[in-house]
């Protein structure tokens, strides 16, 4: 239903509700009707409720395309992920996090695009897309040490949040799982059913969480009195693959092993077919765990034990923090980090 409203010249004209008579109305700044229309997590219970009862009573319907071209806004968010297409995939990492993200932003205007940045050529189509400002916000996964996107993210201002730490020092809004607590509670559990020569398959060293997680692993070991011998640790790349020629390097190196922590469910299931063609039963002879507990540790026979990370949940809080960062930069960038469980099942 239209009503008459007084323009600024003091003539009338039939229009619709604005954002400054839902804000008088509810009795709060425009900034505060802005971020509770964007879905922002920013607003107290209390003041959404009163802004969500204003809205109703003026029958205020935000103009979605009048306020992308006031607020240079596009109204979608970026997912970039600078991982090959063939990782991606065989990951259930990945697909946790995009249905996390999705999950989050279902309620919102919203779009999600997204983005695999794996070579040269893709790297270079999204700088020069991200240039464009064609986004409002970038979620980035997997990051390496020395990957030059988020600093592309800064210098062009476009709110960025990251999964996983790029270092201790992060600079940038951030949502990671707690790494280290997670291998050190994979080794106590090893050490604990009695295993002495506890190996590891690490990640790549350049990824933050993967270093974290070797942290953790040697803090187990420590922790358990036994000695640290780098013949018992051997860095993959997240991959089967990874996890087959980490697991023979390893019984190559110390074939006295009777127990692996692996980075990643992935590389466990490559490590389990390393030791099973060697003859080792599992757990009998070597003991083994992964990190993630994805389906491919549900399905795998013995089942395995392993650290779980909370990854939708993370997908979920990674997109609430950016919608924040759209709605309003905060000076102090959240450095968020999730607790992770050990789930043990018959692999140890």
């Amino acid at each position: 239903m239209s009503r008459t409203i007084r323009t600024g010249n003091g003539g009338r004209t039939t229009g619709l509700p604005t954002l400054e008579e839902v804000a008088a109305r509810a009795g709060v700044g425009r900034g505060t009707v802005s971020r509770v229309i964007n879905g922002s997590p920013r607003v107290s219970a209390e003041t959404r409720a009163l802004v969500e009862a204003a809205v109703a009573e003026l029958g205020y319907v935000p103009n979605r395309a009048a306020r992308a071209l006031a607020g240079n806004r596009t109204d979608a968010v970026a997912l970039v992920v600078p991982e090959p297409k063939d990782r991606f995939f065989a990951e259930p990492y990945f697909s946790e996090m995009v249905r996390g993200v999705g999950a989050a932003l279902a309620d919102t205007e919203m779009q999600l695009l997204l983005t695999l940045a794996g070579n040269d050529r893709e790297r270079k189509t999204l700088a020069q897309y991200l240039a464009a400002h064609r986004v409002d916000g970038v979620l980035l996964v997997s990051m390496h040490a020395g990957d030059p996107l988020p600093d592309l993210l800064e210098q062009l201002s476009i709110p960025v949040v990251i999964s996983g730490r790029r270092s201790a020092d992060e600079t940038l809004a951030a949502v990671d799982s707690d790494n280290f607590e997670g291998a050190r509670a994979a080794v106590a559990h090893l050490t604990a059913r009695g295993r002495r020569t506890v190996a590891t398959i690490t990640g790549p060293l350049d990824v933050y969480g993967a270093q974290r997680r070797l942290d953790g692993y040697r803090s187990g070991v420590a922790g358990a009195g036994l000695d640290d011998d780098p013949r018992l640790t051997a860095v993959a790349d997240f991959t089967e693959q990874g996890g087959r020629l980490a697991m023979r390097k390893l019984l190559e190196d110390r074939p006295d092993l009777d127990a692996v922590f692996a980075a990643s469910d992935v590389m466990a299931s490559g490590a389990r077919h390393v030791l099973r063609e060697s003859g080792r039963r599992i757990p009998d002879d070597v003991a083994l765990v992964g990190f993630d507990d994805s389906a491919v540790a549900r399905h795998m026979d013995p089942a395995l034990t392993s650290v779980r990370q909370p990854t939708e949940e993370m997908g979920r809080t990674m997109a609430r923090v950016l919608l924040e960062e759209i709605a309003g930069p905060s000076p102090e960038r959240p450095q968020i980090v999730l607790p992770t469980e050990l789930v043990v099942r018959d692999s140890s």
